[in-house]
């Protein structure tokens, strides 16, 4: 049911805005807690506006009858129940572009800092150990290095490009070849990573990948071998990769995500060989001013009847 004419559209929420879009809808919007919402609110509710990684269930969707849109400030939808928005006939929104040059950006500094063991290198120098032991002990070039890339969307592809520029061998695993991608396509993750030095993670979280990097995957990455993942933490059997790095079945790893955030496993502290972040590769300020901009003019496009922005193919 639209709004009364001169009113401005409600639009409920997941949860709380982050500041920079509270800035940018103010005086655009009605908002309401979904969690809070009275009858009312919640029987005229045509938008449900999904700030960060909050859990959209079937259970919340079912409270809101007259829904037609859910639109997500995030690339990856796995908060989100696709299922029952499919069965409903909603449609959804994520974030599209804007987080995808800085998830590369970061993946390719996680590469080059697992590698070249930075974050190791920079505790050696602050803790004195420089002038006591001396140099730092030999790390492994980047340049020349075979990546395997595990999603070749907007953000694989650009990471592919970037170490392409290293002198990088890139190759890479997606649910499909990609006809125009100059590079080797493996159809199997374990195949990629037995030819693989590093392995980035970039995909989406789905049922069919959740764990998908198991410890068969990682023995075939071997014992050099580096996991960098700037995906999801649910693509990886944490526990498994936990006793990889501890047994040496695979070199290293540089992490941006996790199965259960914001909990690390506490094994991963004390290795210095694990480079560790929580959950930044998305975040400059450039691209929460990207993502304020797409969810605006998907909310702007959606109550003016025009096509939206940035639709999820369900």
């Amino acid at each position: 049911m639209p709004a009364p004419t001169g009113e401005r559209p409600l639009v409920l929420l997941a949860q709380p805005l982050f500041p920079e879009l509270a800035a940018a809808l103010a005086g655009r919007f009605r908002f309401a807690l979904a969690a809070d919402a009275d009858p009312a609110a919640a029987a005229e509710a045509r938008v449900l506006l999904v700030p960060r990684l909050a859990p959209v269930t079937a259970q919340l969707l079912g409270g809101l009858p007259a829904l037609e849109l859910v639109a997500a400030t995030t690339v990856g939808v796995d908060h989100v129940d696709l299922e029952a928005c499919r069965r409903r006939g909603l449609c959804v929104t994520n974030a599209g572009a804007a987080f995808s040059v800085d998830s590369a950006d970061y993946a390719v500094g996680l590469v080059v800092a697992a590698l070249r063991r930075v974050a190791a290198a920079d505790a050696f120098v602050r803790s004195g150990r420089w002038a006591v032991n001396g140099d730092y002990p030999l790390t492994t070039k980047v340049s020349g290095k075979r990546v395997g890339i595990v999603g070749l969307g907007n953000i694989g592809a650009l990471v592919a490009r970037r170490l392409a520029a290293f002198g990088c061998a890139v190759s890479y695993h997606s649910r499909s070849p990609k006809p125009a991608a100059p590079y080797k396509f493996f159809p199997a993750v374990r195949d990629l990573a037995s030819d693989s030095d590093v392995l980035v993670l970039s995909c989406a979280l789905t049922e069919e990948t959740r764990h998908m990097v198991n410890r068969e995957v990682m023995e075939a990455l071997g014992k050099d071998g580096v996991l960098v993942n700037v995906g999801r933490g649910g693509l990886v059997d944490e526990p498994e990769l936990v006793r990889c790095l501890r047994e040496g079945v695979i070199g290293g790893a540089g992490l941006d995500v996790y199965e259960d955030e914001p909990a690390v496993p506490r094994e991963l502290l004390g290795m210095d060989n694990v480079v560790l972040s929580g959950h930044k590769a998305v975040s400059t300020t450039e691209s929460i001013r990207g993502v304020v901009e797409i969810v605006a003019a998907n909310l702007d496009a959606f109550f003016s009847g025009r096509p939206l922005v940035s639709p999820v193919q369900l």
